[in-house]
C-alpha cells in the first residue's frame, strides 16, 4: 500500500474541529427541542450572538455542510427536517458520548437472571474438540489439515484428535421494555431531565438494533396515559401538561414482553416523580397530584407483583434525590426484586446502558 504524505494543514484540522463541536452541541439541541431542525439552528445563531460562541464559527458554512451530507433535507413548505441518516447520526452521536462516560468509569457488575434463550455465537479462535461439544462447531477445514499433517497423505482418515471447534460467545436474548416518563415535571423547577432520558433511549435503541439484531426493544412514553412510539420519533417526542400514571406504562410494558418468546424479559424505567393517576378498571379517571396517594401507590405497586410473577423485572433509574419519592422506588423494587439507582442526570446515561449489557452477556 502506497501512502502519500503532505503538509500539515492548521486551518483545515481547526475547521475539521470546529465542525465536530458544532455537531454535538446541534445534537444536543435537537434532542432539547424535539428534532425541530430550525429551532436547532436559530439556537446556534443566538448563542453566538450572545458571546457564547466564537464569531468566527461559521453557522451558515455548517449548515451548508449538513445539506450537502444529507443530514438534514428542506421539505416542500420549506422548513428543515432531519433525514433518515440524520436520525441515525443522532442515535450514534447518543451511544457514542454514552459509551465515553461508560469507558471511563469502569463500576458496576450484574448477572445475567437467566441463562435460557441463549445463543452461540462463533468466535475467530479454535480449539480441540472436546467429548460433548455442539457437533455445529466443528471446524472441518481446520480438522482436515489436522488429518493430512498428522498422515502425510489425503486419505482424510479423521481422527478424534484431529477435529477442532470454534470458541462461542454466549449471548443472551433478551426482550426489552425502556419507559420514558414524559410528565410536566421533567422540565419543573430549572431542571431539564427530558433530555438526558431521550439520549439514554435513543443510544439503548441503536445499541439494540447494531449490535444485538436478535433483541426485542420497545418504546414506551407514560404520563396520563401510556403509548408506544417507533425507534424513528424518539428525537421528536416531548414533555406534555401531563400527571404520571406509572401503572398505565407498566401495564403496556407487562403486555408487549408477554407477547414476545423471549426467556428474558426487563423493564427499564426512568422517572423523576411518584405516580399521580391511575385508570380504574370502569375506565375512571383518578387524579392526586398532591403526596403520595395510597390508592394510586398501590394500584401501581400491584402491577409491580404482577411483574415479579411473569418474571418480568423493573429496573428504575430515579432521577431525583428527594428521599419522599425515593422511598416509593424503593418498595415498588422490593415487591418487584428488580433494581433501583438514584442517579444525577449527568451520569442517568451511563447506569442504564451498563446494566442493560450486564444483564445480556456471557462469555462461554
Amino acid at each position: 500500500m502506497r501512502i502519500k504524505y503532505s503538509d500539515w494543514n492548521d486551518a483545515l484540522e481547526k475547521k475539521l474541529r470546529e465542525f465536530s463541536g458544532l455537531r454535538q452541541l446541534f445534537h444536543h439541541l435537537l434532542i432539547q427541542l424535539n428534532g425541530d431542525v430550525d429551532l436547532a439552528l436559530n439556537a446556534l445563531r443566538r448563542l453566538q450572538k450572545l458571546g457564547y460562541l466564537d464569531n468566527d464559527l461559521d453557522i451558515d458554512d455548517f449548515e451548508k455542510k449538513l445539506l450537502e451530507q444529507a443530514v438534514i433535507e428542506i421539505n416542500p413548505s420549506g422548513k428543515k427536517k432531519l433525514t433518515r441518516k440524520g436520525e441515525r447520526d443522532l442515535r450514534r452521536n447518543a451511544l457514542e458520548r454514552i459509551f465515553g462516560a461508560l469507558k471511563r468509569s469502569g463500576r458496576g457488575d450484574h448477572t445475567v437472571p437467566q441463562e435460557g434463550g441463549s445463543s452461540e455465537e462463533p468466535l475467530p479462535e479454535r480449539r480441540p474438540f472436546k467429548f460433548g461439544d455442539n457437533p455445529q462447531l466443528i471446524d472441518f477445514t481446520s480438522s482436515l489439515f489436522n488429518s493430512v499433517r498428522r498422515t502425510g497423505n489425503l486419505n482424510l482418515a479423521l481422527s478424534e484428535d484431529d477435529l477442532e471447534v470454534c470458541e462461542t460467545e454466549k449471548t443472551t436474548s433478551c426482550a426489552t421494555a425502556l419507559l420514558l416518563d414524559i410528565s410536566h415535571s421533567m422540565i419543573l423547577y430549572g431542571e431539564d431531565r427530558i433530555t438526558p432520558a431521550k439520549q439514554v433511549a435513543m443510544a439503548i435503541s441503536e445499541l439494540i438494533t447494531t449490535k444485538y439484531p436478535r433483541d426485542f426493544l420497545t418504546i414506551i412514553l407514560f404520563g396520563d396515559s401510556a403509548r408506544e412510539v417507533k425507534i424513528k420519533d424518539l428525537p421528536y417526542c416531548g414533555v406534555g401538561p401531563y400527571h404520571t400514571n406509572t401503572k398505565a406504562g407498566l401495564q403496556m410494558a407487562r403486555r408487549i414482553l408477554l407477547s414476545k418468546k423471549h426467556v428474558n424479559k426487563q423493564i427499564i424505567m426512568i422517572t423523576d416523580g411518584k405516580p399521580s393517576m391511575i385508570m380504574r378498571e370502569n375506565g375512571q379517571i383518578y387524579r392526586n397530584p398532591i403526596g403520595l396517594d395510597p390508592i394510586i401507590v398501590n394500584r401501581t405497586l400491584d402491577e409491580a407483583v404482577i411483574c415479579r410473577k411473569k418474571k418480568i423485572s423493573i429496573t428504575t433509574f430515579m432521577v431525583t434525590d428527594d428521599p419522599y419519592l425515593q422511598g416509593f422506588v424503593e418498595r415498588l423494587t422490593e415487591l418487584n426484586r428488580g433494581k433501583a439507582y438514584y442517579s444525577s442526570v449527568d451520569n442517568l446515561g451511563e447506569f442504564v446502558i451498563r446494566d442493560f449489557l450486564t444483564q445480556r452477556r456471557k462469555r462461554k
